[in-house]
């Protein structure tokens, strides 16, 4: 199989900030201490560190990867590895971040099996904070090509290559019932917690026009344009 690229995104400021966001949504600091708690794909490992101080010297923080691309490596432990196994013990964790991982594992059966690994080392109660880009993004976020998502697969690492971005496109953007459907079948409970990541943005970063534009309109308008957000986020929940 040809090696799968790179994505990761290095910059501290934004991952300290992606950190910040991701304890917010799993149920703020005080939730976060104590925490025994893994990070997939983590990536220049920024999250993993900066989560790893939130969770004190009481709690764990797990990392892994498929390649080693950290620049932070203080404060975690870190475990490199091939496919969608995690290497830790059932029922072992209380939090999980699967952040712009699941559309890189493969396809809608690899995507469960990751589902259901993250369920398998989630405790009773345990939650996931999930987050993967829209299938109908204008702009597929990864490579930067117009529609490229939207079309069948065997178009797609074609059009990357003619695009010079590469020899193949080796992500599989779920949409959003394929997504519930694989919630539904790993048994985890999900709530869409979208517009709450929108409205933490709204508070931590400097949003963009657009986003500011949006953060001013009713919730009724905003559920409605739902459907149309570029990322979607999820908090999975093993049942007790």
């Amino acid at each position: 199989m040809a090696e799968r690229r790179p994505y990761a995104v290095l910059d501290q400021p934004s991952r300290l900030l992606k950190a910040e966001k991701i304890a917010r949504i799993v149920g703020g600091r005080q939730t976060l201490v104590g925490a025994r708690l893994l990070d997939i794909g983590c990536g220049s490992g920024h999250i993993a560190a900066a989560l790893a101080e939130m969770v004190g010297p009481d709690g764990t923080v797990d990392a892994v990867d498929v390649r080693d691309q950290r620049v932070v490596r203080d404060g975690y432990t870190f475990h490199q590895v091939d496919g969608t196994t995690l290497p830790l013990p059932d029922q072992s964790l209380d939090i999980v971040l699967s952040n712009h991982v699941i559309e890189h594992v493969g396809n809608e059966a690899d995507q469960l099996r990751h589902l259901r690994e993250v369920r398998r080392v989630l405790r009773p109660g345990g939650r996931c904070y999930l987050a993967v880009p829209s299938k109908w993004v204008l702009v597929e976020p990864h490579v930067r090509i117009p529609l490229l998502s939207w079309l069948p697969r065997p178009m797609q690492s074609p059009i990357v290559r003619l695009a010079g971005k590469g020899e193949f496109y080796d992500c599989d953007i779920p949409t959003r019932r394929r997504l519930r459907r694989l919630f539904a079948a790993a048994g985890l409970e999900s709530t869409d917690k979208t517009l709450a990541t929108l409205f933490e943005v709204g508070q931590l970063e400097k949003p963009s026009q657009a986003v500011s534009l949006a953060l001013k309109a009713p919730n009724w308008l905003l559920r409605a344009l739902l459907p149309a957000s570029p990322t979607f986020v999820y908090l999975l929940r093993r049942p007790l």
